[in-house]
């Protein structure tokens, strides 16, 4: 063999390579059968195609799907794709009738279907996840309504707030996940078999039936966005991508709350790791992990919205791009929910620590401004300055605000020099805590509302 032959035989095997994608797609196979045996089913309710072809169609697949699931499937680059590797086998089993499953349909709208199963099949198994999160969130808030944590705003002490409040928080980042998932399920619940390679078919199909038996709502509307749409794609990678940056902000403070310098939380030794030279330390790798796991799935959807930006209608082979970020992400998702999960219901909580940080930084300021506004009829701004004029008090004494006398605050500005002593009992922390009585506020009372409320949701 001469070496232009060998190089023609190389750059065959390097563009079956280049053009396959039957050993990512091949995800897709329970979806590929079962769209394939419901347009069977399609076709001879139409008299396409026999009865008996039918049922010979899908006997054989669900043969090719045993086979798979068993492993005794084999996957051969010539085959390209999924859905011509199914088909192959399906005719080897039971002859010409195989050939007669593809009527009516083109490989552009069939793996739109499978596809979009797939996305709408995880997009339920995500749901469910993100529900027992929420619902460990919830258990854990229960728990500690009148927990004190220092409510932080640019990382510095802010104000006294409970801790189910502050695990409320992250309980309502992933409700608002849960519901895009449940918003994006109903919006692309549409079939896109029937469309085939652009613009319809002229056999008298029935899209109706089809997007029937698989559990899709209707057909598609318009066979020429059908061919090369992928919101639905695009749609699950946001979802992911926003739920897994609020998985991200809840890991950076598991992180920080484990520190030497908070040391609010203990993670379980299953989830943090000692490091390989310092036996005396204990690294939260999990939460570090899912922090990092987050870059990994914009990437995905950068990645996806690069690659449909430019494309003209209708199908272009750029959309076999779409697939594998899709998968890296559902997977990157489905075991951060679990983990994340895991790693909240074995937390040990160190809820003296949490409260004994709540006497650092004055936070209950506020209160003191408020009492000054509401009991002494002081314009805010006024009391803002005495207030600020009580801080540096404490200051000077090594004291927090909370643990000052009514003798000491009444030295701190001439116009609190007669102020009555009922002031002392606003500036406690748990008090100043339980005064926030808003709706959706931190007090113990709201915060038990707030946990009803999921409660009831998650029933």
């Amino acid at each position: 063999m001469n070496n232009n032959q060998i190089l023609k035989n190389t750059n065959a095997k390097l563009l079956d390579e280049f053009n396959a994608s039957v050993m990512f797609d091949k995800e897709l196979y329970a979806q590929d059968i079962k769209g394939s045996i419901a347009h069977s089913k399609m076709l001879a309710l139409q008299d396409i195609i026999t009865v008996d072809d039918q049922e010979k169609i899908e006997a054989g697949l669900l043969q090719v799907k045993a086979e798979i699931e068993s492993g005794k499937f084999e996957w051969k680059i010539e085959h390209e794709d999924v859905h011509m590797a199914i088909e192959n086998r399906l005719t080897e089993i039971i002859g010409d009738a195989g050939g007669r499953l593809h009527t009516a349909r083109s490989r552009n709208d069939q793996v739109a279907t499978d596809f979009a199963l797939y996305v709408q099949d995880k997009s339920i198994v995500i749901k469910d996840k993100l529900k027992m999160l929420i619902e460990t969130l919830v258990n854990i808030a229960s728990k500690h309504t009148e927990t004190l944590i220092p409510g932080m705003t640019h990382l510095q002490h802010a104000q006294p707030i409970n801790f189910g409040f502050h695990l409320l928080a992250y309980a309502n980042m992933f409700k608002r996940d849960f519901e895009r998932f449940e918003s994006s399920y109903q919006r692309n619940n549409n079939c896109p078999l029937g469309s085939a390679a652009l613009a319809g078919t002229p056999h008298n199909i029935d899209r109706f039936k089809t997007s029937e038996l698989l559990g899709f709502d209707s057909p598609t509307a318009c066979a020429l966005d059908t061919s090369s749409n992928r919101d639905f794609a695009l749609e699950i990678l946001f979802n992911i991508s926003t739920s897994m940056m609020h998985i991200s902000r809840i890991s950076e403070e598991l992180i920080l709350w484990s520190s030497y310098e908070f040391g609010f939380v203990k993670m379980s030794d299953e989830y943090a790791t000692t490091s390989s030279i310092m036996p005396q330390k204990k690294n939260p790798d999990v939460p570090e992990l899912l922090r990092g796991k987050t870059g990994r799935v914009y990437g995905n959807l950068v990645s996806l919205l690069t690659v449909m930006k430019g494309l003209p209608l209708a199908y272009n082979k750029d959309t076999q791009e779409d697939k594998e970020g899709v998968f890296d992400s559902v997977k990157t998702m489905e075991i951060s929910l679990d983990i994340l999960c895991a790693v909240m219901d074995t937390l040990i909580i160190n809820a003296d620590v949490m409260e004994k940080a709540c006497k650092v930084g004055h936070l209950s300021a506020t209160d003191l401004a408020d009492y000054l506004v509401q009991k002494a009829n002081i314009p805010f701004r006024t009391a803002y300055y005495i207030t600020k004029d009580v801080v540096s008090l404490a200051n000077k004494l090594g004291k927090d605000m909370s643990e000052l006398t009514i003798e000491e605050l009444r030295t701190a500005n001439d116009e609190v020099a007669n102020i009555d002593k009922e002031i002392i009992s606003y500036l406690d922390l748990r008090n100043s805590m339980n005064a926030r009585t808003s709706f959706g506020g931190t007090s113990t009372q709201r915060t038990k509302e707030q946990i009803k409320s999921f409660q009831d949701w998650l029933k």
